[in-house]
């Protein structure tokens, strides 16, 4: 048997399938962005709009296929939005700190630079900086993880020494 098997792209393109995705991903991604943007205010949230946002990725990857909606969108393209979330997170709360707070004490905006509303704007930039990007590139980073799939390489003097 072969070291290790290889298989070929199976992307069928399906008229019924582009066409949809090109109708509803316009929609699904208005969506993501509309509860992205009130991730504070209503339920849902950020979390749930990161997610639909990158769930319409992956519909565009199923319709297109995941190799070029994987060559579209690069891997450095994917750690920029975790990366960037992470930094508006510990940003926003490092400022707290700064400010003399504890990490995430919103009320400083207010209190100490005189912002109106500080809390509020303070919340919006965790939601919708933060969690948002994080969510989203998590969710598409994953996917194309798993749609790459796992082959394990196997040490041809351990197989030796396993079997004495």
């Amino acid at each position: 048997m072969a070291d290790r098997e290889t298989f070929e792209d199976t992307y069928t393109e399906s008229q019924v399938i582009l066409t949809s995705v090109k109708i509803i991903a316009p929609f699904t991604l208005t969506y993501g962005m509309f509860m992205t943007l009130h991730g504070a205010d209503t339920p849902g949230g950020s979390f749930q709009g990161g997610a639909i946002i990158g769930v319409t990725v992956l519909m565009l990857a199923f319709a297109f296929g995941i190799e070029p909606t994987r060559q579209w969108l690069k891997n450095s393209v994917l750690v920029g939005l975790v990366a960037g979330g992470v930094a508006i997170f510990v940003g926003v709360g490092l400022a707290t700190i700064a400010l003399g707070g504890t990490f995430l004490e919103y009320r400083l905006f207010e209190t100490v630079l005189g912002i109106p509303d500080g809390t509020k704007w303070g919340m919006e930039a965790i939601e919708i900086g933060g969690v948002a990007l994080i969510v989203a590139g998590v969710v598409i980073t994953l996917f194309f993880a798993t749609a790459a799939g796992f082959q394990p390489t196997r040490d041809r003097a351990s197989e030796v020494g396993d079997d004495d």
